[in-house]
């Protein structure tokens, strides 16, 4: 009975978060991240801010566990990615791919939801680099198969991992995606792909 108890009560206290989550992504969404409070968040949910409170300290924490939360599905279409039919250098390239348009449908199309990836950026950076590390593994795991099939040269699958990231910023950082949906000259990811493959081989 005890075990039913303890369940039942960890389930009502992840609807509870959940809720709180969604109704601060809508909120941000709507007036953006710094008009809004947590008692904005309550009043949405009509609850106390005392309530609020019992599950996150801070705005700050929300926002952190909203990131988490955004970046979570962003890795799930990546990973379902690197585990697709095809051969290594085309998971690679439809990574770049994939990560570039949800880098634009995701974080840029809305002026708002670019606010809150900004903030993120500059206050939740230990979430970000979570991020990175999985994603990291994930290209690792890709190369390390490439190596084993005879498509690209022996190396060390974490340090190509981290080159082909570093060498990828410019279509997958917001703030430098950004800019270049303004400016004139952007490379294509099939470009810059082909590119990355040739140092692999």
């Amino acid at each position: 009975m005890n075990d039913l108890s303890s369940q039942a009560g960890e389930a009502a206290r992840t609807d509870n978060i959940e809720r709180i989550l969604d109704a601060a992504e809508r909120l941000f969404k709507h007036y953006g991240y710094s008009k809004t409070n947590v008692a904005d968040i309550a009043r949405d949910l009509s609850m106390s801010p005392a309530n609020i409170y019992r599950f996150f300290s801070s705005k700050a924490e929300i926002h952190q566990a909203l990131a988490r939360r955004m970046l979570g599905v962003q890795y799930a279409a990546l990973k379902e990615n690197a585990a697709g039919s095809g051969s290594a250098e085309q998971r690679l390239k439809s990574h770049l791919a994939l990560m570039h348009r949800i880098t634009i449908e995701t974080m840029l199309e809305e002026e708002r939801v670019h606010e809150m990836v900004l903030v993120a950026l500059d206050q939740q950076w230990a979430v970000i680099e979570e991020h990175l590390t999985r994603i990291r593994h994930l290209l690792a795991g890709i190369i390390r198969q490439g190596i084993e099939a005879g498509e690209f040269r022996q190396q060390d699958p974490m340090v190509a991992a981290e080159c082909f990231m570093c060498f990828g910023v410019t279509l997958c950082h917001p703030q430098l995606v950004a800019k270049k949906c303004t400016g004139e000259g952007e490379v294509e990811p099939a470009v810059l792909a082909d590119y990355m493959i040739r140092a692999l081989k």
